[in-house]
C-alpha cells in the first residue's frame, strides 16, 4: 500500500483529508515540514499533500526540501484560490498537481488515486528496465575505459530523440546498445522495432520499411500493410546493418528524416510518424561514401550522434568477467552446476583473438557448458588440445599437432577432419578416435559447419 503524508498547520484540514484517504493508502499527518522530513529518514513516502502557506517556510522552499530529501516522492500542493501564481512556480519546480481550498473531497481522492496509478506505472517501468539490463548485462560488463565511455554516451543520448549511429565489429553487442538506448529513453513503453537491412532483398526493403496499400503490386492482396516505420510510432526503429541498404532505399530514408513523412508503396497520401532512428553497421561508411555506395547526406543525418563500440580485443581486462557471467547464466539455463573456470581455460580465453567478439565468447562458453559436467569449466569441456592432446587422439591421428596459438575452431576442425579420414567417414568411429561421445562429436561437427 502506498504511503501518504499530509503537511498542514490546520488540524481540521489534516483530519478531514485523513478520513477521506485512509481507505486507499497509509496516511500520516504533520504540522510542519521539519517533522515530516525527520519521518522520511525512517520510512519512505510515496506522496505528500503539502500546504503552500506553512508558518515560517514558503511553499517553493518546502517543496525543494522535500524533493532534495526524497527525489522520488510526488508532491500535490494544497492552496487557496488566490495563490495560483505560487502554484505555477511550484509546478515548475516539480510538483505533481495541486488542489484548492475549500476541498471537494471526491476530487481530492480522485487526484490522489491518479497520482498513485502514475507512481505504480513508473515503478513497473523501472522494474522492466532493470530486468532488461540484467538480462543484457554482458554488453556492459567491465571496468575498461572504452566500455565506460560507451555507457556514459548511452546515458547521455537516451533522453534525446536525435538519430544515433552505432559503429563496431560484428558481435560487439551493437543491437543490445540500441535496445538499451530505447529502454533508457522516455519512449521505453513504446515499440522497439528492429530491421536487419542485410537480410531483406533490395526489391522488398521499401515495402518492409514504409508498408504498402492494397493492390500496390502483384501479391499485395486485398489489404494494405503497415511498414516498420509505422509500427515504431513514438518508439524506436533500429536499422541494423545500415551499410547494406541500397541507394534507392537510402534516398527514401533521407526524405523521411527531413520531415518525418513518407508514402506507403502504391499510396498517394503522405503519412507522418514520430519515430527515433537508431542505426548500426560494421562497415566503414566513409569509405563507402568515397566509392559512391552510401549517400553522404544520409550519413550525416544518421550520424548526428556516433557511438563506437570497442572490440573485445580492445577491452581485454573485461573478457574474464564477461566469460564468468556467461558461465553462470548458461549454467542456469542448461540446469548445470558450473561455478568457476579453470586456470588453463582462463589463460586460453585471455590469449585468444576473439574475431567474433562477445558473440564468439558466449558460443565458446555455451559449448563447454553443454558438453561439460562441472562444477569447473575445464579444457576438455571446451575442446582445448593445444597444450596436451588426449592420448587416444594423439595415438590414433597420424598428422602432426597444429602450430601453437591456432584458432580454436580451426584446431577442432583439424582434428575432426583427421578423425573422419581415419575412420573413412564413420562418425561413431571418429568420435571414439577423439575420445568423445557420439553425440558430442555430432554436435561439434554441426557447429563447425556453421
Amino acid at each position: 500500500m502506498f504511503c501518504l503524508y499530509i503537511i498542514d498547520d490546520e488540524v481540521g484540514v489534516r483530519n478531514s483529508l485523513r478520513q477521506a484517504l485512509k481507505k486507499i493508502c497509509t496516511v500520516k499527518t504533520f504540522s510542519t515540514v521539519e517533522k515530516a522530513l525527520k519521518s522520511i529518514d525512517e520510512e519512505p513516502v510515496d506522496l505528500v499533500l503539502l500546504d503552500i502557506e506553512l508558518p515560517g517556510i514558503g511553499g517553493v522552499n518546502a517543496l525543494k526540501q522535500l524533493k532534495q530529501k526524497s527525489p522520488g516522492t510526488a508532491v500535490i500542493m494544497v492552496t487557496a484560490n488566490d495563490e495560483i501564481p505560487m502554484v505555477v512556480s511550484c509546478m515548475k519546480q516539480g510538483a505533481y498537481d495541486y488542489i484548492t481550498k475549500p476541498f471537494n473531497l471526491k476530487m481530492v481522492v480522485r487526484k490522489v488515486h491518479n497520482c498513485f496509478e502514475s507512481l505504480h506505472m513508473k515503478k513497473e517501468v523501472e522494474l522492466l528496465q532493470q530486468k532488461y539490463f540484467e538480462e543484457n548485462l554482458p554488453c556492459f560488463i567491465g571496468e575498461s575505459d572504452s566500455i565506460q565511455e560507451v555507457m556514459t554516451m548511452v546515458d547521455s543520448v537516451a533522453k534525446s530523440p536525435a538519430p544515433v549511429l552505432i559503429l563496431g565489429e560484428s558481435g560487439t553487442g551493437k543491437d543490445l546498445i540500441a535496445r538499451t538506448i530505447h529502454y533508457k529513453s522516455e519512449s521505453f513503453q513504446k515499440s522497439f522495432v528492429a530491421l536487419n537491412c542485410a537480410s531483406i532483398p533490395e526489391n522488398l526493403i521499401e515495402s518492409e520499411l514504409f508498408g504498402y496499400e492494397k493492390g500496390a503490386f502483384s501479391g499485395a492482396g486485398t489489404k494494405g500493410k503497415k511498414g516498420q516505420l509505422e509500427l515504431a510510432q513514438n518508439g524506436t526503429l533500429f536499422l541494423d546493418e545500415i551499410g547494406d541498404l541500397g541507394l534507392d532505399a537510402q534516398a527514401k530514408i533521407l526524405r523521411f528524416l527531413e520531415d518525418g513523412g513518407f508514402y506507403r508503396l502504391g499510396g498517394t497520401k503522405k503519412l507522418f510518424v514520430k519515430t527515433r532512428i537508431v542505426s548500426a553497421t560494421n562497415k566503414n561508411l566513409e569509405k563507402m561514401i568515397a566509392k559512391k555506395l552510401f549517400r553522404e547526406d544520409l550519413y550525416y543525418r544518421l550520424a548526428l550522434i556516433k557511438i563506437r563500440v570497442p572490440s573485445l580485443n580492445k577491452r581485454r581486462k573485461d573478457i574474464i568477467p564477461i566469460a564468468k557471467h556467461f558461465l553462470i547464466e548458461l549454467s542456469k539455463n542448461y540446469k548445470k552446476k558450473f561455478n568457476k573456470i579453470s586456470p588453463e581455460v582462463e589463460q586460453y580465453i585471455l590469449k585468444h583473438r576473439w574475431k567474433g567478439n562477445i558473440r564468439e565468447l558466449k558460443n565458446f562458453i555455451e559449448r563447454g557448458v553443454i558438453l561439460g559436467k562441472g562444477p569447473t569449466l575445464n579444457a576438455k569441456a571446451v575442446g582445448i588440445y593445444k597444450t596436451s592432446v588426449p592420448s587416444k587422439m594423439h595415438n590414433n591421428l597420424l598428422q602432426p599437432l597444429p602450430e601453437e596459438g591456432m584458432d580454436l575452431n580451426a584446431l577442432e576442425a583439424h582434428y575432426m577432419e583427421e578423425a573422419i579420414k581415419k575412420s573413412q567417414g564413420n562418425d561413431a568411429l571418429a568420435a571414439r578416435l577423439l575420445g568423445l561421445s557420439y553425440y558430442a562429436f555430432r554436435y561439434r561437427k554441426k557447429q563447425l559447419k556453421k
